[in-house]
């Protein structure tokens, strides 16, 4: 089987946040696959919505057998075990607070897209400090 290398997104602002970027990984090495390095943690402010909660972003690269809608999967597995709840607001495309969120950044060097999925991730481009983490 081959092994696919992917760069994922973690960011959180709710709880301890500290706490829910190591369960994230343990839950992604466990269940997704290798972790082959970390980034440094930093911290954002909320972008795109209010709210007080700064967050704590960090990026991972994993080396993993899944294939992008496979690993989409596991990812919204993770982040729903871990409390994340999805409102009414996300549907409609509007941001808000979260325990976790799991963004897939990279995945090889391939160009995807799919209803639910987009490859690489427009945060690449669009918020300064994904590149900041890369």
């Amino acid at each position: 089987m081959s092994h696919n290398q992917v760069i994922l997104l973690l960011g959180t602002n709710l709880g301890d946040k500290n706490l829910n970027l190591q369960t994230a990984q343990e839950l992604i090495g466990s269940k997704i696959g290798e972790i082959t390095r970390m980034s440094e943690i930093i911290e954002t402010e909320p972008v795109g919505f209010d709210s007080e909660n700064n967050f704590l972003n960090q990026t991972l690269w994993i080396s993993t057998e899944f294939s992008p809608m496979k690993l989409l999967t596991e990812i919204k597995l993770i982040e729903n075990d871990m409390g994340r709840i999805y409102t009414r607001n996300r549907a409609e495309g509007k941001y808000e607070d979260r325990i976790i969120d799991i963004d897939i950044l990279i995945f090889n060097s391939i160009n995807f897209e799919s209803k639910t999925l987009k490859l690489p991730h427009n945060q690449i481009f669009s918020r300064n400090f994904v590149k900041k983490l890369l």
